[in-house]
């Protein structure tokens, strides 16, 4: 029997890199939910090849006219329903959270609830809330979260059949971002063009601004603590220009082990999607050792980037300030975007917004959406006093 899946985000690449895996199992998985803020025209052919049983288009007028084309065929949910009335009418077995932002945290969390596999692509929904998400996990047992994101997943393929308990570190690998060779006096020349050209993968414009900064491995140390159970000061951070090792643990003995493999999101899409079973690739998915030259590793530049020290200390603090750290890191970015403030400001403006935020220990749900509104809403205030 097939499994249904429903995907969050379905016109974004890591989206697309899902549906191209089920694409590949026909016999494995079936589409039943696909989601999306706009890209009617690309959530179009979508419909047409995978033809689900429902969808969710957050731009009006793009779903007034994919209902002209598929009503009554395909049901579909408007901003107004919210994506937690579609992702819950479908119920499907595996829900990928591929959106940007906080948007899936409560289809997460209804997912988990109902006991079913959550394969998450979205840094956020933990930096916010992994309190919450970790506690909904842990009390259905049917229920599975696996990572998406090549670091996170990559540990994840580390630790099976590895103890917390044997494990001395986890060392989160990164590229580096577009800006790793550039000096930080040129930072206020580069052009947005060259910040959102990630060098190794192909990403979101959010998250490629992110990888600039390294606020991304900011919030990967977050998430890893959070789904792994690990302490902040176990887990370090490498940056590894080529992209081959996606990320390490070190064991008490002295042992490292890594996973390896070429810079494809469909990689970990796929493993998400089939664990614990392993399916077969294409070649041009192996990876080819005679074209790995070498392997290089470095710190980062902390005084650079100050993004990571940042993220490090709303960890440490935990409670609701990684909260505002993500909500204040997406909002000044797409203020970034937006030509409304300039690179150099979005580290200034989110340590800026953390200073003024009345930290809470333990933040409920409702606190959590009230707090990062908050954020939210100080961050572009700041943005638009620059």
């Amino acid at each position: 029997m097939r499994k249904t899946v429903t995907v969050l985000g379905s016109t974004g690449s890591v989206g697309a890199n899902t549906l191209h895996v089920v694409r590949e199992y026909p016999d494995t998985f079936q589409v039943e939910g696909l989601a999306a803020n706009s890209s009617e025209e690309s959530l179009g052919r979508q419909i047409e090849e995978f033809r689900p049983k429902a969808v969710y288009l957050k731009d009006k007028r793009g779903l007034s006219e994919l209902s002209k084309r598929f009503f009554p065929t395909v049901k579909f949910f408007s901003e107004a329903e919210g994506l937690l009335a579609f992702s819950r009418y479908l119920g499907s077995d595996i829900l990928v959270a591929a959106t940007t932002g906080t948007s899936a945290l409560l289809s997460v969390l209804d997912a988990l609830e109902r006991g079913k596999r959550v394969a998450l692509a979205n840094k956020e929904v933990i930096v916010v809330a992994g309190a919450l998400v970790m506690s909904k996990l842990k009390e259905n047992p049917d229920a599975s979260l696996i990572p998406v994101d090549s670091e996170h997943n990559a540990i994840f393929q580390c630790l099976q059949g590895n103890p917390k308990k044997n494990v001395e570190k986890i060392i989160l690998t990164g590229s580096g971002g577009p800006l790793r060779e550039v000096s930080p006096h040129e930072f206020h020349k580069v052009s947005k063009e060259f910040v959102v050209n990630h060098p190794r993968w192909k990403m979101g414009r959010k998250i490629s601004v992110d990888s600039a900064t390294l606020m991304n491995k900011g919030l990967e140390i977050i998430e890893a603590s959070w789904l792994f159970d690990f302490p902040i000061e176990k887990i370090e951070v490498l940056i590894h220009p080529e992209a081959v090792v996606h990320s390490m643990i070190e064991l008490k003995d002295g042992a490292v082990l890594a996973q390896l493999g070429v810079t494809d999101m469909r990689l970990p899409i796929q493993h998400a999607l089939c664990f614990p079973d392993r399916f077969g690739v294409k070649p041009n998915l192996r990876l080819d050792f005679n074209k790995t030259a070498k392997l290089t590793f470095l710190n980062p530049d902390r005084k650079k980037f100050p993004c990571l020290d940042i993220a490090y200390e709303a960890a440490r603090r935990a409670g609701s300030a990684p909260c505002v750290l993500s909500a204040a890191d997406e909002t000044a970015v797409n203020a970034y975007l937006e030509d409304k403030i300039n690179f150099v400001e979005i580290p200034k403006i989110i340590e800026n917004v953390l200073q003024r935020h009345s930290h809470v220990a333990a933040p409920g749900l409702e606190e959590i959406q009230s707090i990062h509104a908050w954020a939210v809403e100080e961050t572009k205030r700041l943005c638009a006093a620059h």
